[in-house]
């Protein structure tokens, strides 16, 4: 569960290093290279196997790999999950990216289920919770493949990205949003709000994105809007154990998420 505070500091520590306070600004989109594979990973929530499991299959330098947030809370592992993804990153930082779920965001707003920052102590809890506020919101791949942990916002240009705050609108729908299947299930407001077909295409026009590879939903279909949607899980604690990630390989011309190859790990 949430681990000894000498875990927690120790943890902290190594998020400190891996995600420093620049003096002028916390990078909140990351751009991957275009030369090695790319691999996706869904939310962990907890399951330090399916962690253990992924870099043993897909070797660092030879892969980048993006977490898509929600690695704590749920599953058994919270701590050791987010401690080995954290020590891997300071391995190979060009190589390891991890992006904010809204599980990760407890700084933010609270949530449930939040089992693992229930079981630490307050000032444990206060203190992950800010250094976790330096993580990024969202990833994109050269293909026009952007990876974020719950919808798009509605930005002018994928460069805007860089400028969201924690907080607000934009980053709820990065971090909270979900996808629905039409417009009419749409939900502007609250603490998850949804966003139909429309919105998907709209916001895609205007970021530049091809796919959208993200997580965060249980109830979401896997491929959605003419397939241009793709939602990850890569832990035990959904779709009865069964864990994807979703890979793009170099040279690959992807104009649908089913180009990217599915993999069960």
């Amino acid at each position: 569960m949430g681990g000894t505070t000498q875990s927690v500091t120790a943890l902290i520590k190594l998020l400190e290093e891996a995600f420093p306070l620049s003096a002028q600004h916390v990078p909140r989109l990351i751009h991957l290279a275009s030369d090695r594979p790319v691999v996706f990973v869904g939310d962990i929530h907890g399951d330090r196997h399916a962690v253990e499991t992924v870099f043993s299959r897909f070797p660092r330098p030879d892969h980048i790999i993006v977490f898509l947030g929600d690695i704590v809370d749920r599953g058994s592992d919270s701590l050791g999950a987010l401690t080995l993804i954290v020590t891997e990153k300071l391995a190979t930082p060009s190589f390891i990216h991890l992006l904010m779920g809204n599980h990760e965001a407890r700084g933010v707003s609270r949530f449930r289920p939040a089992d693992f920052w229930d079981d630490l102590t307050s000032n444990d809890c206060t203190d992950l919770a800010r250094v976790l506020l330096r993580l990024p919101f969202a990833a994109w791949h050269p293909t026009g493949i952007v990876a974020t942990h719950g919808a798009l916002p509605d930005l002018l240009s994928m460069e805007a990205m860089d400028t969201v705050e924690p907080g607000s609108e934009a980053w709820r729908a990065m971090t909270w949003g979900d996808w629905v299947e039409a417009d009419d299930k749409s939900v502007f407001v609250g603490s998850r709000p949804a966003f139909g077909p429309s919105a998907f295409e709209k916001r895609s026009f205007q970021l530049g994105v091809r796919l959208h590879v993200r997580s965060h939903q249980p109830s979401a279909p896997r491929f959605l809007f003419q397939d241009r949607c793709l939602t990850l899980f890569t832990s035990n604690a959904y779709n009865q154990g069964h864990r994807h990630i979703a890979q793009w390989v170099p040279g690959q011309e992807v104009s649908t998420a089913r180009d990217l190859q599915l993999i069960n790990i």
